[in-house]
């Protein structure tokens, strides 16, 4: 197919979502919960199909690949589901005396016709996520999943239009071309995850059309590590960094950990911890590593191989170091301060690479995080109130967690989304369909009671001085 005739074909497919979006049907509470339950019916009836793709493109184990994708989608779901009825209602607006008598409300409405741009990291979970939302919020939508994780977005083609309403929710395949055709189209809403990179060309192109735009972008997510003095809270925190930093698609996550700051006289301690937790985690031998994503193409395992080839990096590795062409797999690898100018320092890691940096002491993490851009997720270990209190008044970021990694994205309560150059827009839970929806404000007034004041300065303008002024007076 030439790229006249793939313009014209999604030319067409746009035309039958814009009908379907205009026939109305999608507005309906109905239609909203059929297309929740099939979307859940669908991971049911697939699990296998998914753990293949999701191993075939990212070597993901099935326990991950429940936790951080088929188990994202169906809370996800399952939560909308419950809840969407509820936030379809109209919220009454309270209207101040002077416009009695009257009442107002806002009224959710959906945006139209909307565009979703997926992530390959967690190509299931971020393509379905916000697709739960817009659906939610009663929009159609044109689902774009990432070249990058072949099987997955095949899946997606293949299998969404079996249980999904198929003239109002479609896939488009394809590479940046198509991605760059899609772009040249008026959207209602573009929702976008993926590098700022790549993000500038997208609010760029939306721009174009005044498109509202979400951008869930990257960014350098730090820990700030306090010196904890009880051991077993110590240990606690390493399983913790352990599971933030390599746990999720080897590092391959926006909101995995990229870097630690941690004072001089405890960062032995925090070392040999980490290494303990590696081996009991992953295994000891490092040509057979357990439960470990695989790097996802060539061209990202280079990237991570250049940097950490980088002499004055390789110089400052603590623990790890070894790659697997082969496999794509790299070990988890930790770093003792490595030149802070370096590519490790400068550029998001996406992958198993851990720097740890040490500071005189910990309250100097603010000014270090300050100086750089603002991340995506901010995490402080520490049981220490006014440095709590420190962190969250002078630093910022799209999150803040205290004492844990990673779990805020999987809190349907609090929005997830960035700021600066991390991103900005939100979703998950309600949030999500906030994103797709217009909060339309509806003013009721009636006939009685004309306040005939209102209307002096109509009826008498020729009589007041302000208006008779000549502009160039």
């Amino acid at each position: 197919m030439n790229s006249m005739e793939r313009e014209e074909r999604i030319g067409r497919s746009l035309g039958e979502l814009r009908q379907t979006f205009r026939s109305g049907r999608t507005r309906s509470v109905g239609w909203r919960k059929s297309q929740l339950r099939a979307l859940l019916k669908m991971m049911d009836e697939n699990e296998d199909q998914i753990f293949k793709a999701l191993h075939q493109d990212l070597g993901k184990h099935p326990v991950e690949a429940y936790r951080d994708e088929i188990g994202v989608v169906k809370k996800s779901a399952s939560y909308s589901l419950s809840c969407v009825e509820k936030w379809m209602a109209p919220a009454k607006g309270r209207i101040p005396l002077l416009f009695f008598p009257a009442s107002g409300e806002v009224l959710p409405e959906p945006l139209g016709l909307a565009l979703i741009f997926v992530s390959w990291n967690f190509p299931i979970s971020l393509a379905l996520d916000p697709l739960i939302g817009a659906i939610s919020a009663g929009n159609t939508v044109v689902l774009k999943p990432s070249e990058l994780a072949p099987e997955c977005s095949a899946f997606l083609a293949k299998t969404i239009p079996l249980y999904l309403d198929s003239e109002a929710i479609k896939v488009v395949e394809g590479g940046t071309d198509i991605a760059e055709q899609l772009l040249q189209q008026k959207w209602d809403k573009i929702f976008f995850t993926g590098s700022p990179r790549v993000g500038k060309i997208v609010m760029s192109a939306a721009a174009k059309h005044l498109t509202p735009v979400t951008l869930e972008l990257g960014g350098k997510c730090p820990i700030i590590l306090d010196s904890l003095s009880n051991p077993s809270d110590i240990k606690v925190a390493a399983k913790r960094i352990v599971g933030g930093k390599w746990g999720p698609c080897s590092g391959q996550a926006c909101i995995a950990i990229d870097y630690v700051l941690v004072e001089h006289k405890f960062a032995s301690t925090l070392i040999e911890l980490l290494k303990k937790t590696i081996n009991k985690f992953y295994g000891e031998n490092p040509k057979a590593l357990k439960n470990l994503s695989k790097i996802v193409n060539n061209h990202q395992f280079d990237r991570l191989r250049n940097i950490i080839e980088d002499p004055a990096v390789a110089a400052s590795i603590v623990h790890g170091g070894s790659l697997d062409e082969k496999s794509l797999i790299i070990e988890p690898t930790i770093l003792l301060n490595p030149p802070l100018e370096s590519a490790i320092m400068t550029e998001e890691i996406f992958g198993p690479l851990l720097p740890i940096i040490t500071l005189t002491n910990i309250e100097e993490s603010i000014e270090f995080i300050n100086s750089r851009p603002k991340p995506l997720a901010l995490y402080a270990f520490t049981k220490n109130e006014a440095f709590k209190k420190k962190i969250l008044t002078e630093t910022s970021s799209g999150s803040l967690t205290f004492n844990d990694c990673m779990v805020q994205y999987l809190c349907d309560a609090l929005p997830f989304g960035g700021v600066g150059q991390s991103g900005f827009g939100r979703y998950h839970g309600k949030y999500s369909f906030d994103t797709f929806s217009h909060e339309k404000a509806v003013l009721r007034r009636s006939f009685f009671l004309e306040l005939e004041p209102r209307h002096f300065v109509v009826r008498n303008y020729n009589s007041l001085s302000i208006l008779d002024t000549p502009r160039n007076a």
